[in-house]
């Protein structure tokens, strides 16, 4: 990267010379920087050529749309947006510098932590339907990855989840040539499945794997990385469960501050079907073979 520019673009956007520069491990789209500032500050940074800009916009809107539905004593920590736009041919957003543990601890000395942290997503997702809208989706379409997250306004839950997310990762398969057997017996089966199913359109984060949250070392958890959306809170518990999950504790804490609705257990499968097939869009390999039984196992 052009370090000189990004230095001068800093220095516009927080009044201080950049001291420090040092490469950030994780990330799979964007590349990640800790930032260390002349004035002591710390921030943290992403990157990526610019026609990725809008990326990075939709994950500065989600950021600041959670942080203020959160209530104060904050119960979970997410980056602040200090800053967005180019500098030269690259794209940045600077956020506030959270001090993750460098793995996930897991074991009884931090089920407390863990635990903390589901009552803290539950307390973040009842506190948004307080003025929240009544419908379900966001004011723009945003990203899942680097995937288009089309997010129209529906008033029917069954109705934006097949056609906003399961639809579209189909159609989306479709014109690849990945035409998947029996995804459009799915949909019609999913539609009913649904329709007696009435959640309060919360915001949600949309994106809640393990990658995408992390105990602070000085206590505390912390959410960040989101795809938001008004959507039904399940969604979120949903995808905690994919891609290695988090801890029982984590559930646990979540149920004691908002137990989840009778059924949610039959509903996880549907909707990590999303999230399957969004990786089989964007990924390929094994899968479309898992997004394929997904699809057999469920009808």
């Amino acid at each position: 990267m052009a370090t000189q520019e990004l230095a001068q673009w800093i220095k516009q956007q927080t009044g201080a010379e950049l001291a420090r520069l040092s490469p950030v491990g994780g990330g799979c789209i964007h590349s990640a920087w800790r930032l260390e500032l002349q004035d002591g500050r710390v921030c943290f940074a992403k990157t990526n050529q610019a026609d990725l800009l809008p990326v990075l916009e939709a994950e500065a809107d989600g950021l600041r749309a959670l942080r203020q539905t959160l209530d104060a004593p904050r119960p979970l920590q997410i980056p602040e947006p200090l800053a967005l736009g180019l500098a030269g041919r690259e794209a940045v957003l600077l956020l506030s510098w959270l001090e993750l543990q460098s793995s996930p601890q897991r074991g009884s000395q931090h089920d407390s932590a863990w635990g903390e942290l589901g009552a803290g997503l539950a307390q973040l997702h009842r506190s948004s339907l307080r003025g929240g809208d009544e419908r379900f989706g966001w004011g723009q379409d945003n990203f899942l990855g680097s995937a288009l997250q089309p997010n129209r306004w529906n008033d029917s839950w069954a109705d934006f989840f097949c056609q906003e997310r399961l639809g579209h990762q189909l159609r989306w398969a479709a014109r690849s040539g990945r035409s998947l057997p029996q995804g459009e017996a799915l949909l019609k089966e999913a539609a009913g499945w649904l329709a007696d199913h009435k959640p309060e359109p919360c915001l949600v984060h949309g994106d809640l794997w393990s990658g995408n949250a992390g105990q602070l070392r000085d206590g505390g958890g912390a959410i960040f990385d989101p795809a938001v959306y008004r959507g039904d809170r399940e969604v979120d518990l949903a995808m905690a469960q994919l891609f290695g999950g988090f801890p029982a504790s984590f559930f646990a804490g979540y149920q004691r501050c908002w137990p989840l609705p009778p059924g949610h257990q039959q509903r996880v499968e549907l909707y990590n079907l999303y999230h399957l097939l969004n990786h089989a869009n964007l990924f390929g390999g094994s899968y479309w073979q898992q997004s394929a039984a997904c699809i057999q196992s469920l009808l």
